[in-house]
């Protein structure tokens, strides 16, 4: 067996994918068709090539258009469902999954019909491949401190079904991590776990306000920590993990390419990073491809990459028991990989 094909066959968790963003081009347009939503194109080959991000509004605009087809709680099941076929495909045992209630109530929506809707799809997700799948509802900061607040209720009236914490997406160089700081506390004081985008369009004062005002205990992105030796010595001592999501940071312009992505330093500097795809079709991935990519382009051998998937589960929000049964089989399914293929 090639890397290659033990990187398709091993065991993965993921922690960064958001659910509107995971909707596929047929997907898109079998809910367009269902729903009598006019599309800008007719196929899959027209609607890929809207997925050509020249910005961050280009890329929310697109991200918007797949909202729009969005009607009905069995419309989330649907794509609740089909992301966890395409995680079965991959051997994707667990995921925490954000999505955005401020999206399904601009379709006309409640929160708790587009929860009963996800939680549907998740429950299928487990009856037939056993995937697991727990929720992130997420504020999208572009409305503002109250709705966050608002969001942050939802999520709160979601524990208990799927939902375990409360994630904060959008233009993140706009509304800054101290916005929302009341709505994550009041997350946190329910028992929710606080998990900020930051550190992808602003720096690393992004990245040190979400630790010190939102108490993240997980950050999405986080690669511009690497512009501060000082905070990348803190989230290594504090072996707080960063969800990396390497295509999407090509894609939306952060980096110019691979070789100057800062994944491998940041591994190297012994910080706990994992690997994701934030929004698989859109940048024409999987996450498969990207532990691919992981070890052609930053140079990660198997034991690197068993480790990256080992980060996911240890640095997810599952109770302690759950990782540490989930990381024992992960284990024994790398060595038998191994010492069979490899």
């Amino acid at each position: 067996m090639s890397l290659e094909t033990f990187i398709a066959a091993m065991p993965k968790a993921e922690l960064h994918v958001h659910l509107e963003g995971s909707v596929r081009p047929a997907m898109l347009l079998e809910l367009a068709r269902r729903n009598g939503v006019a599309l800008p194109a007719d196929d899959e080959a027209g609607l890929r090539a809207l997925y050509r991000f020249t910005s961050f509004d280009r890329f929310i605009e697109v991200y918007f258009l797949i909202k729009s087809v969005l009607r009905s709680p069995d419309d989330y099941a649907l794509i609740v469902r089909d992301l966890g076929a395409q995680m079965d495909r991959q051997n994707i045992r667990y995921a925490e999954v954000t999505w955005t209630p401020q999206l399904a109530e601009m379709q006309g929506l409640s929160y708790e019909e587009a929860l009963g809707g996800v939680e549907a799809g998740r429950a299928e997700a487990l009856r037939l491949w056993g995937v697991e799948m727990r929720w992130l509802p997420d504020i999208a900061r572009d409305y503002g401190p109250e709705e966050g607040e608002k969001v942050a209720a939802q999520a709160i009236a979601g524990l208990g079904r799927g939902v375990i914490g409360l994630g904060l997406g959008g233009s993140e160089h706009r509304f800054p991590p101290e916005l929302f700081e009341a709505a994550f506390a009041k997350a946190r004081a329910a028992g929710l776990r606080s998990y900020p985008h930051a550190g992808e369009l602003a720096g690393p004062e992004s990245i040190w306000n979400a630790l010190r005002l939102l108490g993240a205990d997980r950050i999405g992105h986080g690669v511009r920590a690497i512009e501060d030796p000082e905070l990348v010595a803190y989230l290594r001592d504090r072996q707080i993990t960063l969800d990396v999501c390497p295509t999407s940071n090509i894609c939306l312009h952060l980096f110019p390419d691979y070789a100057a992505h800062p994944l491998r330093r940041l591994y190297d500097a012994g910080v706990p990073v994992t690997i994701n795809t934030d929004d698989p079709p859109l940048f024409n991935t999987d996450l498969v491809t990207e532990y691919r990519i992981a070890a052609q382009h930053f140079g990660l051998g198997a034991d690197d990459l068993c480790r990256l998937s080992l980060n996911a589960v240890r640095g997810s929000f599952l109770p302690e028991a759950d990782k540490v049964r989930l990381a024992a089989e992960f284990e024994a399914e790398f060595e038998r990989l191994k010492r069979q293929h490899l």
